[in-house]
């Protein structure tokens, strides 16, 4: 019987790298949801390898996405509550939007 590969690894390898990005981009809260879904992605075919391995190929790369996904969720964790810290630091949600609002008035946009 010929060997075929695990359906959801591509796109979980996908998801962890793009959850890299997104821990920085969106203050930690998009690198937890892209690496959460590529962890539940992976935990879906490591079942279904473990099932029947003798069906699978690509079981390696399971490894590797599912490694990319929890380091991608710890830095997306960290980052959030590193944003969760400063917000607290400015004084709140109300010292934090008072900032955003006076750094867009000396940029001369208006709200």
């Amino acid at each position: 019987m010929e060997q075929q590969k695990l359906p959801n690894v591509t796109i979980a390898l996908v998801l962890g790298i793009i959850s890299f990005l997104c821990c920085f981009c969106s203050s930690g809260i998009g690198g937890v949801i892209m690496s959460g879904i590529a962890l539940l992605l992976t935990t879906q075919d490591g079942k279904k390898y473990n099932a029947n391995p003798e069906l699978y190929s690509n079981f390696s790369q399971l490894k590797t996405a599912k490694t990319v996904a929890i380091i991608g969720l710890a830095i997306g964790v960290l980052t959030l509550l590193y944003t969760v810290y400063q917000i607290q630091q400015m004084g709140g949600i109300e010292g934090y939007m008072e900032q955003v609002n006076e750094m867009l008035e000396q940029y001369g946009i208006e709200q």
